[in-house]
């Protein structure tokens, strides 16, 4: 067996700022301050840092430098996060996509997405719902997975992922992955309804980057009919 030892930092921090022990390990988290270093969690959920190890600014840069650093030398890592009783850092999601509903609830995406991307039928997920009055959800089908999930369905060989968009065992199957996602949130961060796009994202399209990161604002302007649908 290899024990993997995640942690955390950002260049600013010069590097690592938390970090898993062999002695001190806790899956799921980014682990522990590391010896000098400090975090806290801001009113918004906001991660900051503080200590040596944090830089002193961007050069001749003052405006980037007063964003980024509060007088009292913390810094604005940018990331979601949240710190459990033993001290453990468990990052959540990136405030620049935090969804904030028309009810005030702030949402991290990535906490609903990445366990919704577990499920072997879903290729990709994109939580919408900002200014909404709920959470919900665009869903694509995994190529290579919809051609098995098919076959176990009893559906046509021919058919494809925007014949059966409206299909209720294809439905049923995604909500299965959505209720997985789900049990991670409260019922205010829920997603309460969903879409199942046609085709998938990818880098060619253009709704992925080269690192398979999601293009949110691409995604957003090219299914604007499917969200206005999902919320009328």
């Amino acid at each position: 067996d290899v024990t993997i030892l995640e942690g955390y930092g950002l260049t600013e921090t010069s590097a690592a700022t938390t970090v898993n022990r062999p002695h001190a390990l806790r899956i799921g988290t980014v682990g522990q301050p590391l010896p000098g270093a400090s975090v806290k969690v801001a009113e918004d959920g906001e991660l900051m840092l503080a200590g040596a190890q944090v830089f002193l600014g961007y050069w001749n840069n003052e405006a980037a430098t007063a964003e980024a650093l509060d007088p009292d030398g913390w810094f604005h890592s940018g990331d979601i996060g949240e710190i459990d009783d033993k001290g453990f850092v468990r990052i959540t999601g990136r405030k620049k996509e935090l969804i904030v509903t028309a009810g005030g609830k702030n949402v991290a995406p990535a906490v609903l997405e990445d366990r919704i991307r577990a499920n072997w039928l879903v290729s990709q997920c994109m939580v919408v719902g900002d200014a909404q009055p709920f959470i919900a959800a665009l869903i694509t089908i995994d190529p290579e997975a919809f051609p098995a999930w098919c076959k176990q369905a009893g559906k046509p060989d021919s058919a494809t992922v925007a014949d059966l968009a409206n299909d209720v065992d294809l439905n049923a199957a995604v909500q299965a992955a959505i209720d997985e996602g789900n049990k991670a949130v409260s019922h205010a961060e829920a997603i309460k309804k969903f879409a199942i796009l046609p085709n998938d994202w990818t880098e060619e399209g253009g709704q992925m980057t080269p690192s398979l990161k999601l293009k949110r604002n691409v995604v957003m302007k090219e299914c604007e009919a499917e969200i206005i649908a999902l919320y009328s």
